[in-house]
C-alpha cells in the first residue's frame, strides 16, 4: 500500500512515529467519548418515546447498516487509501450531528433518531477497516504492540467516562445536546486526522479490479493465508464465548442466586477495572512480554476464567475472577490485533481489518442468539460452560497461527504509474 506517511531522513520511518499515534490515540479518545455519551442519550430518548420496540429499531438501524459496510469499507480503504476516507467520512459524520442537533431540538419524534442512526451506521462501517489501517503505518515490529495496548485503552476508558456523560447530558439539556457534544468531539478527530494522514498519498490503482469484486479480499485472504486464518478463528471464538455471559447471562446468574442488581455493576466494573490496568501495563511493556505469552497463555486463561466465573459460590469471588480475566483480556486483545496486523498484506490491510472487525461486530448478535435459546434447554450455568468450553478454541487457534509465516505475501498488482497524492 502506497498510503503510508513521508519516510524519515535516512529514506525509511522511525520504527514508531510517537507523535502520530499521540494524534490518533488522542482523537479517537474524544470521538469514543462523544460517540459512547451520544449512544446512551440516544437510547435513553428512544425509550421515552417508544419503550422496547423503539430502542430495538434505534439499535438495528445503528448496527445492521455498519456490519454490512464493514466489508464494502475495507475494500474502499485499500482502494482509495485512509486519508480519503476518513477525511470525507468524518466530516460527513461531523455535519450529521450537527444537523440532528438541530432538528431534535424541535422534534420530538423517533424517525429523526432513526435516520442519523442509519447514516451513521453506514459512515462508521465505511471508516472502520481505514481507521485500522493506521497504527501499522506508524509503529513496527514490538513498538507496534505498544501502540495497539495504547489505543485498548482508549477503547476501555470511553464507555466507563462516555455513559454517566450522555446520562448527564440528557438530564441537563436534551438530546440535541448529545448530538452537538458528539458533533464536537468528531470535530476535534477531524483536526487530528488532518495532522495524522498528512502526506499520505493514493494507493496505486488496479486497472480492472472493481469496488465490488474488492469487498471479497478480506475473505480471500483467509481462504489463502493460514496465520491470517487462525488468527481469524482465535478472534472470533473468544468473542463469540464471551459475548453472551457478559450481556445476559451475568445479570440472569445474579437474580438466580438472589445477589441484587448492584452486583452487576461490581463485576463489570472489576473487569474493566482489571483490562485498563493490563493495556496501560502492555503501552509500557508489551515488546518486553513474549507474544506466547500475550497471545496463547492469556487466552487459555481467559477460557478458563469464564468457565470459572459461571461456577463463583459468592460476589466477591466471582468479582476477584472477574477482575483476572480483565487483566488477561487487557492483553490479549491488543496482541490479536497486533498479530492480524503484522501478518496481512500491506496492500490489503483495509480488507483484513474490514474482516477482524466482523469477527466481533458480527458475532455478538449470534452469540446472544445461539445462547440465550440453549440456555432454554440447559439453563444459564451450563451454557455458560459450554461457552468457557468454546473459548478455549481461541490459544488452540493462535498457537496454529504461530507455526506459520509472519506476513503474508503481497497480493498480485499489475504495474501502476506514480501514486496520485490525496486530496483533502
Amino acid at each position: 500500500m502506497n498510503s503510508s506517511p513521508p519516510p524519515g531522513a535516512e529514506g525509511f520511518p522511525p520504527p514508531v512515529q510517537w507523535g502520530r499515534v499521540g494524534s490518533l490515540v488522542g482523537g479517537q479518545a474524544a470521538v469514543q467519548l462523544g460517540s459512547f455519551a451520544l449512544l446512551i442519550a440516544m437510547n435513553w430518548t428512544a425509550v421515552q418515546l417508544g419503550g422496547t420496540a423503539a430502542v430495538t429499531v434505534l439499535m438495528l438501524a445503528a448496527t445492521v447498516p455498519r456490519a454490512l459496510m464493514l466489508v464494502f469499507g475495507g475494500a474502499v480503504a485499500d482502494t482509495l487509501g485512509p486519508r480519503f476516507v476518513l477525511l470525507r467520512t468524518t466530516t460527513a459524520r461531523v455535519l450529521l450531528l450537527a444537523g440532528g442537533a438541530l432538528v431534535t431540538a424541535t422534534t420530538h419524534q423517533l424517525w429523526p433518531l432513526v435516520a442519523i442512526a442509519l447514516v451513521e451506521g453506514v459512515l462508521l462501517g465505511l471508516a472502520g477497516p481505514a481507521s485500522g489501517v493506521l497504527l501499522p503505518m506508524f509503529a513496527r515490529g514490538d513498538d507496534l504492540a505498544r501502540a495497539n495496548s495504547l489505543y485498548a485503552m482508549v477503547l476501555r476508558v470511553a464507555p466507563i467516562l462516555g455513559a454517566p456523560a450522555g446520562a448527564w447530558l440528557i438530564t441537563v439539556g436534551d438530546l440535541w445536546l448529545a448530538m452537538a457534544v458528539g458533533s464536537v468531539t468528531g470535530a476535534v478527530w477531524l483536526g487530528c486526522l488532518l495532522h495524522l494522514t498528512h502526506g499520505f498519498t493514493r494507493p496505486e490503482a488496479e486497472p480492472g479490479t472493481s469496488l465490488v469484486r474488492r469487498s471479497g479480499d478480506g475473505f480471500r485472504l483467509l481462504a489463502r493465508h493460514p496465520r491470517l486464518r487462525w488468527m481469524f478463528v482465535a478472534s472470533l471464538c473468544l468473542d463469540m464465548a464471551f459475548s453472551w455471559p457478559a450481556e445476559v447471562a451475568l445479570p440472569l446468574l445474579v437474580s438466580e442466586r438472589g445477589w441484587g442488581v448492584g452486583a452487576v455493576g461490581l463485576v463489570l466494573a472489576a473487569f474493566s477495572a482489571g483490562a485498563l490496568g493490563s493495556s496501560a501495563l502492555g503501552a509500557v511493556l508489551a515488546h518486553r512480554i513474549p507474544v506466547f505469552v500475550r497471545l496463547v497463555v492469556t487466552g487459555a486463561g481467559l477460557a478458563a476464567g469464564i468457565l470459572v466465573m459461571a461456577l463463583m459460590p459468592s460476589t466477591a469471588s466471582l468479582t476477584a475472577v472477574a477482575a483476572a480475566v480483565g487483566l488477561l483480556s487487557g492483553l490479549n486483545g491488543p496482541a490479536i490485533v497486533t498479530l492480524y496486523q503484522q501478518a496481512a498484506p500491506e496492500n490489503r490491510m483495509g480488507a483484513a481489518m474490514s474482516t477482524l472487525a466482523l469477527a466481533g461486530i458480527g458475532t455478538a448478535p449470534i452469540s446472544l442468539a445461539v445462547f440465550s435459546s440453549l440456555s432454554l434447554l440447559l439453563g444459564v450455568q451450563t451454557t455458560w460452560l459450554v461457552c468457557g468450553a468454546i473459548a478455549f478454541v481461541s490459544p488452540v487457534a493462535a498457537v496454529l497461527a504461530l507455526r506459520h509465516p509472519a506476513r503474508a505475501a503481497e497480493e498480485p498488482a499489475p504495474a501502476a504509474e506514480t501514486p496520485v497524492p490525496a486530496a483533502v
